[in-house]
């Protein structure tokens, strides 16, 4: 219990608690308990300087429980719940005004930094809550906040996938140095990224390049679809190596180093994508993820499978709540003197939708569970990954059919939906489970 505890823990100090209505039940469970060292640095003037830990430290993998069983523990439901609260009652209300700004408000992400989304991952060690790997807490919690709006989970999510890259595959230098600042009152804004503006783009063979050179490495290329691209401070970068293959990086943002311009997209739009060029920027030689040639590639490659799992948590969120939206509608939604859910093909429809989501579920949670369990799990989540692509696509069309011609107008939520949907089958990188 000792992660959520800790994580209720940082919320009741702050007012969120009384604003999601969870103040009641996050008492009976929080232990004393302080935090210490939660200085605010501004993100213009945040200097990444840590203390070295003795050696990098790993979260144990989570122990086979012997059965399938995917229930939630309690830690997990208590999270989940807190989560789910934060994403009715403060991102679905802000959705369309930031899907229309195409950015999320500040006030709104601080919100989240208080969930304490970024900590759960980092080791008690080094001032975070985690006590073992949280794969699935993270699927989760992602699903629950993708309910209220993907774009905006989107940008709430984004940097803890730096953060759990750091803990996966991070030395005890780059650990020291970087995810101290996780665990502060205010949380660096960060993203992975991966994506490139390619047709068919494959994230094994991104055309960013890393060149070795006097004591550092040479970065070249452009990530799009990075989100919060402007105000990033901080960014892990896939790169090529030639000769030994892609490998992660850990580069910290520098207008005058890289150029950074807007990149908005069909979906996705309150994350304030952009695209990030990189013009032989000068990374030290231990900005690489991994002890090795071969670490740093087997990281790669695992870094591609975990972020298509969160985005397969996203997208069984969004559309749950594109069935929670429908189902009210074709019941309420009179056509010859009788709701269109007594029609068939309206009801067969609604029903699919139900079946779909059940099984993106299971195989996204299968996947993670393994993960978490440090099992294999490549087949389940390339299976996860393409369900949820066909099925999440299919869910978001036909949440727009149900709805007839209010499906097409921006006055429902259904074509958002729809478009943020679209996005599961390209979106590479950004986040991490």
């Amino acid at each position: 219990m000792a992660r959520g505890l800790r994580v209720l823990n940082r919320l009741a100090g702050g007012t969120l608690l009384d604003r999601l209505g969870v103040r009641k039940q996050s008492e009976r469970a929080i232990y004393h308990a302080s935090r210490t060292g939660f200085g605010v640095a501004a993100a213009a003037a945040r200097s990444f300087k840590g203390s070295k830990p003795n050696g990098a430290k790993r979260l144990p993998n989570v122990g086979d429980p012997g059965l399938f069983d995917l229930t939630p523990s309690e830690d997990q439901a208590m999270l989940q719940d807190a989560a789910q609260r934060f994403a009715d009652e403060a991102l679905r209300p802000a959705a369309a005004d930031a899907n229309e700004a195409s950015t999320a408000d500040q006030a709104l992400l601080d919100m989240a930094n208080e969930l304490g989304i970024a900590i759960l991952g980092i080791p008690e060690e080094l001032g975070g809550a985690g006590t073992e790997r949280s794969t699935v807490t993270n699927v989760l919690v992602a699903e629950a906040l993708a309910h209220g709006d993907m774009g905006l989970a989107f940008a709430c999510l984004a940097p803890s996938a730096v953060s759990n890259a750091l803990v996966l595959w991070g030395n005890a230098e780059q650990q020291g140095t970087y995810l101290p600042a996780f665990t502060e009152e205010s949380s660096p804004v960060a993203a992975l990224a991966l994506a490139e503006p390619t047709p068919l783009f494959d994230p094994m063979t991104p055309a960013t390049t890393a060149t070795p050179v006097d004591g550092g490495w040479t970065l070249s290329g452009i990530k799009s679809l990075v989100p919060n691209a402007a105000s990033c401070e901080l960014l892990i970068v896939g790169a090529m190596v030639e000769g030994e293959g892609p490998a992660l990086f850990v580069v910290e943002s520098d207008p005058a180093r890289m150029k950074i311009a807007a990149d908005p997209a069909m979906g996705l739009r309150a994350a304030a994508t952009g695209q990030i060029r990189f013009d032989e920027v000068v990374v030290p030689a231990s900005a690489r993820l991994g002890a090795s040639a071969e670490a740093a590639t087997a990281a790669y490659r695992e870094c591609v499978r975990l972020s298509r799992l969160a985005w397969c948590a996203m997208a069984a969120g969004t559309g749950k709540a594109v069935l929670d939206y429908v189902i009210p509608y074709v019941n309420d939604r009179q056509a010859f003197g009788e709701p269109i859910s007594h029609r068939q093909s309206v009801a067969f429809m609604v029903a699919n939708i139900a079946i779909e989501l059940e099984s993106m579920r299971l195989t996204t949670l299968r996947a993670a569970s393994l993960a978490e369990q440090g099992k294999p799990y490549a087949r389940e989540a390339a299976i996860a990954r393409r369900l949820c692509v066909d099925k999440g696509m299919q869910i978001g069309s036909d949440g727009v059919q149900l709805l007839g011609g209010h499906g097409f107008t921006k006055e429902y939520p259904v074509e958002r939906w729809y478009r943020d949907l679209r996005a599961i089958g390209v979106m590479e990188g950004g986040l991490l489970v």
